[in-house]
């Protein structure tokens, strides 16, 4: 009954059910795909047969869409914990077993667990990796535009849970989910952000590179027409797709729009921003900031004019918030918009 309960029809991944931007087919397939293999991932997990079982369900995915099915599969299995207290804590084992190399997106699975079960969340958020568990709340920020967009679009609404640095991970979520909201069509993603407050564009922008670069769905050209709304929220859009190439390449799941997105939007290869991910990511230390907003920062260091890089820590808070040296423009073009 609770199995039955739980279930999520991949019905729910279609563009027509949720009524997502369609600016052509092949888009569509692309990301009602990732949609339905994340669902594949989610039942499978419902099924508590046991992780080897679980394992060799997972491994049946296309390996470029796997990690998209275990991200889903922690979707579950996060869910079945807070329900069966009782039993063994199936998450742990998960992310200590099989879901390894894709940690990062088993954390982002573990977010929509959040979103749909919020109980308990300070203790469960307590309890992840200190530096991986803000990607739980990237999770959350997108099951929410997935799901509930117009809740959400263009407006100072945020969960009343979450506080200060929690709401801009949240918001990466919301950005990643903007990618599918819109179709993977830059003009109206850029227009979409630009309907935000200012303090909230980044991180935005941020997302919409990982899920531009992991997802997929966009040619070349659009790509480029990405860089160009990005604006100067550039480097932020760019520190996503480093995001996107390092869980990739940890996960062993090398994808050909992973690297195109990487040539024409960082100037690097796939392994070459995977090891940007890679070397930033042990350099992340918590000072003022969280770690992963260190991890973060350091990214868009390789991107960023190095006056940017440069400025004491106070100055970079500051412009890592807002990129202020752009904001008359920025306003004047959310206007204008």
């Amino acid at each position: 009954m609770l199995k039955r309960w739980l279930r999520i029809s991949p019905e729910e991944a279609s563009f027509a059910r949720r009524k997502f931007r369609v600016p052509r087919d092949s888009v569509r397939n692309r990301l009602e795909r990732v949609g339905t293999t994340f669902l594949t991932g989610y039942n499978a997990a419902l099924e508590d047969a046991g992780m080897q079982a679980l394992e060799a369900r997972l491994s049946a995915v296309e390996l470029e869409f796997r990690g998209f099915a275990y991200e889903g599969a922690a979707m579950a299995l996060d869910l079945l914990d807070q329900l069966t207290p009782w039993k063994t804590r199936r998450l742990p084992a998960f992310m200590d077993g099989p879901g390894s190399p894709h940690i990062y997106m088993v954390h982002v699975g573990m977010g929509w667990s959040l979103a749909r079960m919020p109980l308990r969340l300070g203790h469960r958020f307590a309890g992840l990796d200190p530096l991986l568990r803000w990607l739980a709340l990237d999770g959350y920020g997108f099951h929410e535009g997935y799901f509930h967009w117009h809740r959400y679009a263009g407006r100072t609404s945020q969960p009343s849970r979450l506080r200060g640095y929690e709401l801009r991970a949240w918001d990466q979520g919301l950005g990643r989910s903007m990618w599918f909201v819109g179709g993977a069509d830059a003009e109206w993603i850029a227009g979409a952000i630009a309907g935000f407050p200012a303090l909230r564009r980044n991180d935005l922008w941020s997302g919409v590179g990982l899920a531009c670069a992991y997802a997929g769905g966009a040619d070349a050209g659009e790509i480029m027409m990405l860089r160009s709304a990005a604006r100067g929220h550039y480097p932020h859009l760019a520190q996503g797709v480093v995001f996107a190439a390092g869980a990739r390449n940890r996960a062993a799941n090398p994808a050909e729009h992973t690297e195109i997105a990487c040539q024409l939007l960082c100037a690097l290869s796939l392994q070459e921003a995977a090891a940007i991910s890679d070397e930033t990511r042990c350099r992340a230390l918590a000072d003022a900031e969280p770690a992963y907003e260190v991890w973060r920062r350091l990214i868009r260091g390789h991107f960023a004019p190095q006056e940017y890089t440069r400025c004491g820590p106070q100055e970079r808070l500051r412009r890592s918030q807002g990129d202020v040296s752009d904001s008359m423009e920025e306003a004047e073009h959310a206007q204008r918009a």
